[in-house]
């Protein structure tokens, strides 16, 4: 008597399936090409899951939902034979590819030849510029951002060859494999994301859940779960912080889709042109020209389809500029688009001046302390007495950086004369700060990102950022956010 397809494949993967039940599981396997997909699934499931318990406890879901923390690791045996069974499909010919579709274009922004509704198949695509959001015939949803080549194996399992992605994978789609050039990440349940970078390096970062992480050429696999961060590269996996704004999510993908419908682009460089034309400008860098910016960054998308931004991932991530020279400064308005990640470390450096250490009166230090608000540190100067902040210099009140990421505005207005010092977050004013003492500020050279290698660092993007040698008011301030808002 024939055994039912989930003996035959509990039998299988527990490693006490029987000759007559090795008949039968090939016989239908050989008669139905949906059972050979789910089969390589499982099989690409039970291994990553069997590698992993080989070196620590694995906790596997029991029936109903509850869990049980018995060991599971598929015998090597059976996972030789599974391997030599899926070599035997691929040459029979039945491994997905070719006409299949895999997935359909949910949300398409800004990309080039990708559209909403479009069917993905097995091809290979590229896209240059834009974000596009995708749901596979599984049920796993995935937003892709440009610059990025991919393509599908199967709707369990994509090659991801340069970019980044961020993924939400139902129980329907448990499993779902992401296969880069550094290594692979294989889904339990959970949202993750991956970015190919230079050099050959992945990185794996998971916001819920959990993913096994495996570099290319090494023999085991890593547990990555909720918060954590590993990179890929040269054979084994490394932990790191966790970059919360990173990735694209599809909750955002939306929003930025109708402001490009909306025309905010227009609206922002329109915008750019009219603060050019400025008297009182002092820099204003959108990062698009193809001028060579000294320092250590990486170049990537920006708020707007196929432009450019510096991202700062390492501890070492700086850009080095130099804006206003040795003249003082009475008035001061600094601006940036951010896309920073919450890292909980002292400080993230928006701009740094040199000359602190000098005891140089009038140095700024503009940056986000680890409340997530904004601060402006001018050497010498003093707060008003009353001030309610803890640490000596003016801060913001509410916390700057949206729990998952998104690009946000960030004004701080510097008035020596006045003694005031106020913070705007997107385009809205958050809190006025008096100072008992105020020095003119000093600009010159400065850094965006690293600073000192010890508490100043920057772990995220930075947008159009503007410095104006006077005091813009509320009004100008909101103007400034809706031309360059990115979402609608």
């Amino acid at each position: 008597m024939k055994s039912d397809w989930e003996t035959l494949i509990h039998a299988y993967l527990d490693g006490t399936i029987d000759a007559e039940q090795l008949r039968d599981l090939n016989e239908r396997l050989l008669a139905d090409a949906g059972a050979r997909r789910v089969f390589s699934e499982l099989l690409n499931v039970d291994s990553a899951l069997g590698d992993l318990a080989a070196g620590c406890p694995v906790e596997m879901p029991a029936a109903g939902g509850s869990k049980s923390g018995r060991m599971r690791s598929m015998p090597l045996r059976w996972v030789g034979a599974a391997a030599a069974g899926i070599v035997f499909a691929v040459g029979a010919g039945w491994w997905p590819g070719g006409d299949r579709s895999y997935a359909t274009v949910e949300r398409a922004a800004g990309t080039n030849g990708l559209s909403d509704g479009a069917v993905l198949r097995g091809g290979r695509y590229e896209i240059e510029a834009g974000s596009v959001a995708l749901v596979t015939t599984r049920g796993a949803r995935i937003v892709i951002e440009a610059p990025a080549e991919f393509s599908f194996v199967s709707a369990q399992r994509l090659r991801l060859t340069r970019g980044r992605l961020a993924a939400e994978v139902p129980p329907s789609a448990k499993g779902f494999t992401v296969v880069t050039p550094s290594g692979d990440a294989v889904d339990l349940g959970t949202r993750f994301g991956v970015d190919v970078m230079g050099g050959g390096a992945t990185e794996v970062h998971v916001f819920e859940g959990e993913v096994v992480a495996k570099a290319s050429g090494s023999p085991t696999r890593q547990s990555v779960r909720d918060g954590q961060a590993v990179t890929l590269e040269r054979g084994v996996n490394v932990s790191r912080d966790l970059r919360s704004a990173a990735f694209i999510q599809l909750d955002e993908i939306g929003g930025l889709q109708a402001g490009l419908v909306a025309g905010q682009r227009s609206k922002a460089e329109a915008a750019m042109e009219q603060l050019r034309r400025d008297p009182d400008l002092i820099a204003l860098h959108d990062f698009e020209s193809d001028e060579q910016l000294p320092g250590t960054f990486r170049l990537v998308q920006g708020r707007w389809p196929g432009s450019r931004a510096p991202e700062f991932v390492n501890e070492g991530d700086h850009l080095k500029l130099d804006a206003g020279g040795d003249r003082e400064w009475p008035q001061l308005t600094l601006a940036a688009w951010v896309r920073l990640d919450r890292l909980g470390a002292p400080f993230q450096s928006l701009l740094h001046t040199d000359g602190w250490s000098e005891d140089r009166k009038g140095q700024v230090h503009w940056m986000v302390t680890r409340l997530n608000t904004m601060r402006l540190a001018l050497r010498g100067n003093t707060l008003a007495p009353g001030a309610v902040e803890a640490d000596g210099f003016p801060d913001s009140r509410t916390s700057v950086l949206p729990e998952q990421g998104r690009w946000v505005h960030l004004v701080t207005v510097y008035d020596a004369p006045a003694g005031m010092v106020r913070f705007y977050l997107n385009g809205r004013l958050d809190s006025e700060t008096r100072q008992a003492l105020a020095h003119p500020a000093r600009l010159g050279a400065a850094r965006i990102g690293n600073w000192d290698r010890q508490d100043r660092r920057l772990s995220g993007r930075v947008d159009e950022l503007m410095l104006l040698g006077r005091a813009m008011d509320d009004r100008e301030i909101r103007a400034l956010f809706e031309a360059g808002n990115p979402y609608r």
